[in-house]
């Protein structure tokens, strides 16, 4: 059967066992976490990042431009010579999940981490989750959580968690 653009598909649904799920390849933004010395000096450690998780180029490379805030997956795929269904078929047998799914649950958990560990602006927290602007996150919060930013922010947030890792 042909479907048009304007169309709505059927969804798909994936039948075999995804080779990796969002939490193995997600990309964290932090470089370093706090720790506190027997004096109560606050240090820095380094943290060891995994930034060629699949060991699949052009996956390891849409994820860590996942990690920088990208938001346009067309940009990309310009970059390989891909069409956006390419990757949207890789990144769904890789993962089980349909590509804008994956992006959106990328995003979210880059968004919350930003959230709750930075006092970074909701605009900068916006543009490095690849989320655009301060109003489209705002709309985006409210969607997903019914939330205004700063209110994802106070949920999310425990004692200590402010500054606890660095970017």
């Amino acid at each position: 059967m042909t479907y048009f653009s304007w169309e709505k598909r059927p969804p798909r649904k994936f039948r075999g066992t995804p080779q990796w799920t969002l939490d193995q390849l997600y990309i964290s933004p932090f470089t370093a976490r706090r720790r506190y010395d027997e004096e109560g000096v606050r240090h820095y450690d380094a943290l060891e990042r995994t930034l060629r998780p699949t060991g699949v180029e052009v996956m390891d490379h849409y994820l860590r431009r996942l990690a920088e805030g990208m938001d346009r997956v067309k940009d990309f795929c310009k970059i390989y010579g891909l069409r956006t269904e390419d990757m949207e078929a890789l990144i769904f047998t890789l993962t089980g999940m349909t590509g804008p799914d994956f992006r959106m649950a990328y995003q979210k958990r880059l968004a919350d981490g930003l959230l709750r560990y930075t006092a970074l602006p909701m605009g900068e927290v916006a543009r490095r989750s690849g989320l655009g602007s301060h109003t489209n996150f705002c709309i985006f919060m409210r969607r997903e959580y019914h939330q205004t930013p700063k209110q994802r922010r106070m949920a999310l947030r425990q004692r200590g968690d402010a500054g606890r890792y660095k970017i």
